[in-house]
């Protein structure tokens, strides 16, 4: 077949008729033919209206050929060529490959890009305005906040709440007082292209080269890959601005990844300052209307700067000239559910699609990042010190074998020393504790029953603020019983182990007087409520942080010079191949929030075992050595990076069907020189959402690849009724 042909379908040779292959956003193995009808000429990318199932259905015209032999009778018509934005080819190669490489079906992969609800024309936008005649009620401070940014004119609901800093039901509350009435605004402006020609702050000596060597990077108009690797504090972000500069000189797209869009608030006043607009954004927390406008203005080209989540990543860019993926080590860019990717790796797949160059941005970098700085393929710029002169924490180790805290209680007597002297100072203290909730675990001291997920084999954790225990794997959620469900003993259930709301209970007790903030993902749920955390800190309303590993990245508090770290053990344990990898990267984050201006910094981590190697690289300062030694523990066993991993997870509604299935699984596995198979085995949450799981684990040296092994492997079993088998190539998670 010509090439042509293959790139516009085929034609049956017999009757004349055109058909093209249409790849639909559900889980299929591949896409569909449907024939042409006269006067419509679909091409590739090509959004198209089909029948499917006695439904109408929305899907792309597919790259490849359709099948000739297919009888023309069996096809149905494509019924319309849509008139929307179609589907480039760099994307269109992006969803397959992603979808060759998680072996998870096309259309499953082409459902995270094809936005249906963007297709529709956008709906005439309503905002809220100020009451004509606004009746006697309440003032708090937040809603004189809100009647201030409408001072100068109506506004959408969320920039009001934005600018204000404010959640949606305070504006609710005022609307239903009489205080605000819903009004239509004028369409949306286009969006505004930021200025490169805005001057940014000037760079350091050890800022200036990377930033050049960035620019030199987009202006190549070429694929490669830079690790952009420097202290906290250091300006990471100003250097790779510049790059962001460089590419709207050239009249090019940019995008930026991050990991938690909490983090978005502080970046984007500094990306407003640097450039007088700011950009683009993209994330779940969106309206549908924004969503559906951002999609449009990123497909004509208009919003030539977008900062998101991982899901930005399948925008439809039709000039992308840039991709940064700043805390590039996160295990946030995993997606865990659904399609099975890690966000950081198909970025440089995009890139590289798009012959634009990928940037890596971290403090503290994956291993795998680094292997592929070793190998060559990636390029290393460093920034070794903090920006401005700002030096870096002293860091101590506080050994909770000699000097533990009162019992009950969960701050050693250092670490309150530390944080009443930084309070005398007029200073500010960070509390550190990964852990939401009171308590991890509750359990009856009469007869020791533990407070278990009736769906999942996890601790319920106490939630007190909220009088319920919760499951942070399923959500199940239920009011704490006055007695124990087993012995019937009353008021025998008593919490183990802290959580961040019991830090903030003892804190409250050792620092009456201390202003205190909560920061973890129960009360700070969106960029809005981060932006007013923010602001708080930074005007010196907030005198103790206490927070979860939501603190531990991206954020700038000047004032802010001391962090204790609750439990730096925490992590550590559990088998994780990544475990001291994670920890280290985790506390070394949030290490650096103390000391970033004048004032310097001290961290305290409150430990059990001050000669682990993690405490060690902490308290040396000596991240390299650590990870070197990580790499030399992997590489004889062919562990990740140096090898491959692909995890097979069975789950069934029974444990007899989930131990079958993984058994016939163990069965048909492969073999072979440099091929090994572990498992199957219950897996550590051997119950989730009510299924039972097992897993197995195929590990190869790092020149085999897995997917071939994987679908040869696959293709031998048939999982029998509601048994599932998922696949998850190159893991982050082992639950």
């Amino acid at each position: 077949m010509a090439a042509a042909d293959r790139r516009r379908g085929a034609t049956d040779r017999t009757t004349g008729q055109r058909r093209v292959p249409v790849l639909l956003p559900y889980p299929f193995p591949g896409p569909f033919d449907y024939a042409v009808p006269p006067g419509l000429d679909p091409r590739p990318g090509d959004l198209v209206l089909v029948t499917l199932n006695r439904r109408e259905a929305v899907g792309v015209v597919w790259d490849g050929a359709a099948d000739a032999a297919l009888p023309a009778a069996k096809l149905k018509p494509v019924e319309a060529v849509l008139d929307a934005p179609g589907m480039r080819e760099d994307l269109r190669r992006l969803v397959d490959w992603i979808a060759a490489y998680t072996l998870a079906a096309p259309g499953d992969v082409l459902a995270m890009a094809l936005r249906l609800n963007a297709l529709r024309p956008p709906a005439a936008p309503v905002g809220w305005r100020l009451a004509d005649a606004p009746p006697a009620a309440r003032l708090t401070p937040a809603r004189e906040r809100v009647l201030a940014a409408l001072a100068e004119g109506p506004r959408g609901g969320p920039d009001l709440m934005h600018a204000a800093g404010v959640s949606a039901a305070v504006i609710r509350g005022m609307a239903d007082a009489g205080l605000l009435l819903p009004v239509t605004l004028p369409p949306r402006a286009p969006f505004a292209r930021p200025d490169p020609a805005c001057a940014g702050p000037p760079l350091s000596a050890d800022q200036a080269p990377a930033a050049a060597a960035l620019r030199a990077a987009v202006a190549a108009r070429a694929f490669s890959v830079t690790l952009l690797n420097g202290v906290p504090g250091s300006g990471k972000t100003e250097v790779y601005l510049e790059a962001v500069a460089e590419c709207l000189r050239l009249g090019r797209q940019a995008l930026v990844l991050l990991p938690e869009i909490a983090l978005s608030s502080q970046w984007l006043e500094r990306f407003a300052r640097r450039f007088g607009v700011a950009p683009a954004v993209w994330h779940s927390d969106l309206s549908s209307r924004t969503r559906r406008l951002t999609w449009r203005a990123v497909a004509a080209g208009e919003a030539a700067v977008v900062v998101g989540a991982r899901s930005a990543l399948f925008l439809p860019f039709p000039d992308l000239g840039l991709v940064v993926v700043d805390e590039e080590h996160e295990t946030a860019f995993k997606q865990e559910e659904g399609v099975v990717y890690h966000a950081r790796d198909m970025a440089v797949v995009r890139a590289r699609l798009c012959a634009a160059p990928a940037v890596l941005v971290s403090a503290t970098p994956s291993l795998e990042t680094m292997a592929n700085v070793e190998a060559g393929r990636y390029r290393h710029l460093t920034l070794p010190a903090r920006h401005g002169g700002a030096a870096m924490p002293h860091v101590g180790l506080i050994d909770l074998r000699t000097t533990p805290p009162e019992r009950g209680r969960f701050l050693s007597p250092p670490l309150i020393a530390a944080v009443e002297a930084t309070f005398a100072r007029g200073e500010q203290a960070m509390l550190f504790l990964n852990r939401r909730g009171y308590a991890p675990l509750t359990l009856c001291r009469h007869c020791g029953h533990r407070m278990q997920c009736p769906n999942c084999t996890a601790w319920l954790v106490e939630h007190r603020a909220r009088h319920a225990l919760q499951c942070h794997h399923c959500g199940h959620a239920e009011p704490i019983p006055p007695a124990c469900p087993v012995c019937g003993a009353e008021a025998s259930l008593v919490p183990v182990g802290p959580g961040v709301e019991r830090i903030t209970e003892e804190a409250a007790a050792r620092f009456p007087a201390a202003r205190r903030l909560v920061m973890a993902s129960d009360t700070i749920p969106g960029p809005v409520a981060a932006a007013g955390a923010a602001r708080a800190i930074a005007a010196r309303e907030v005198d103790l942080v206490i927070g979860t590993q939501i603190v531990a990245k991206g954020w700038h508090f000047p004032h802010l010079t001391l962090v204790g770290v609750v439990d730096a053990d925490l992590g550590l344990g559990g088998g994780d191949l990544r475990a001291a990898e994670r920890t280290v990267q985790l506390l070394h984050q949030v290490a650096g929030r103390a000391g970033r201006a004048e004032a310097p910094g001290t961290v305290l981590l409150q430990t059990f075992d001050p000669a682990h190697p993690v405490m060690q690289a902490l308290l040396e300062g000596d991240l390299a050595r650590f990870m070197a030694r990580e790499a030399g523990q992997r590489r004889p066993g062919h562990w990740p990076p140096f090898g491959r991993l692909a995890a097979l997870i069975v789950s069934a509604e029974t444990a007899e069907a989930a131990d079958a299935a993984a058994r016939d699984l163990a069965r048909a596995a492969p073999h072979g020189p440099g091929i090994t198979v572990l498992g199957p085995a219950p897996a550590p949450l051997a119950i989730l959402r009510g299924r039972h799981r097992r897993r197995l684990l195929l590990k190869t040296r790092r020149d085999i690849a897995v997917q071939p092994l994987l679908r040869e492997w696959l293709g031998k079993v048939q999982p029998r009724g509601a048994t599932r088998i998922d696949v998850d190539v190159d893991p982050m998670s082992f639950l």
